[in-house]
């Protein structure tokens, strides 16, 4: 008897510290499915208001930027490569969209020309300047400075003058008037520019080395060339600089954590801006998931080969380019190693 009651104590005992255990442990799961249950919840408000937040700069970026009618050239053009090539022009007038695609700008040049490379591996962008006066051949008209061709035709005309002097398929189009660099200068707070040499303009006093600026400084610093002994070959390293300055106001903590200042900046661009209509914000939003792994230290710039200054026969001052190097720069960017081009061509 004593040992019956001596095994059903046992048993009594191990149940209750079962149940003890049990009790000791529920809390625990408790927490965890609840602590589970709150990262789901949280998951799908941030979803939720990603989307909005995407869709509301969607939105905005397509109720404000133009869309250029006939970017690209008629007839042929060469082959499209791995890499992509988008060309920026900045104007005193942006394209105006429309059925016609009318242009009333057009009389003007453009101020600005650059060629934004982005190779298949993604793991650079390469901005290349092209100087204003570099005297090439414009398609219809002959030799000429470069920024002639916006004059004549717009941006078909500068397209077809890029390919034809490069070889090679500008798969997009993007155009910004000045007045853009200013507002998208003061969407991000102001930006931070390296300047190569000490000069004033407009009323704005820069410093050799860093400098903050605002948006009328901005504007002032990209547009100065008679301050310079070289003229626009210091321009075009301060428009470098100025778009360095802008990818590192843009991936910097303060704006990344910072919704309202994003779309500060999506809108003051956009109202500044014209795009060929491939360029959507859907295929921005693409091409920069693309590169979410580079940084602003990966934006490699540099100026298509230069051979000193010149006159033109009818006495225009220009600037000629170096032919056997623009040639192997031609073929870098067919062949997407334009790393391999600079290393053997340092700037």
């Amino acid at each position: 008897m004593s040992e019956r009651r001596a095994a059903r104590a046992a048993a009594d005992h191990a149940h209750r510290t079962a149940i003890r255990s049990t009790r000791r442990r529920r809390p625990f799961l408790v927490a965890l499915v609840a602590t589970l249950g709150s990262l789901v919840g949280i998951a799908v408000v941030v979803a939720v208001v990603a989307s909005v937040f995407v869709g509301g700069l969607a939105r905005s970026f397509d109720a404000g930027r133009d869309t250029i009618a006939d970017p690209f050239p008629d007839g042929a053009r060469p082959s499209a490569t791995g890499g992509e090539n988008i060309l920026l022009i900045g104007s005193d007038a942006r394209a105006q969209g429309g059925p016609e695609g009318a242009r009333p700008e057009l009389g003007g040049r453009s101020d600005t020309l650059m060629l934004a490379h982005v190779p298949a591996d993604r793991q650079h962008v390469y901005l290349m300047s092209i100087m204003r006066d570099s005297w090439v051949e414009v398609p219809g008209h002959g030799r000429a400075k470069i920024n002639a061709a916006y004059s004549w035709g717009g941006v078909a005309l500068t397209t077809q003058t890029v390919e034809q002097l490069l070889d090679v398929r500008i798969d997009h189009v993007a155009e910004i008037d000045f007045a853009g660099f200013e507002d998208m200068t003061d969407a991000l707070g102001g930006v931070t520019v390296d300047s190569p040499v000490a000069f004033s303009a407009r009323g704005h006093d820069f410093t050799t080395g860093a400098n903050r600026l605002d948006g009328a400084a901005a504007l002032a610093f990209v547009r100065e060339r008679y301050a310079f002994a070289d003229a626009d070959h210091t321009r075009v390293r301060n428009q470098q600089a100025f778009m360095r300055g802008v990818v590192d106001g843009l991936l910097s903590r303060d704006t990344i954590t910072n919704p309202g200042r994003i779309q500060d900046f999506v809108t003051a661009t956009s109202e500044h801006l014209s795009v060929d209509a491939g360029l959507s914000f859907s295929r921005l939003v693409g091409l920069g998931w693309s590169l979410r792994g580079v940084g602003a230290d990966d934006l490699v710039t540099f100026t298509v080969p230069t051979a000193g200054s010149g006159t033109s026969p009818d006495g225009q001052s220009i600037v000629r380019l170096n032919g056997l190097e623009v040639s192997s720069l031609s073929q870098a960017l067919r062949s997407d190693d334009v790393a391999g081009w600079l290393t053997d061509n340092p700037q």
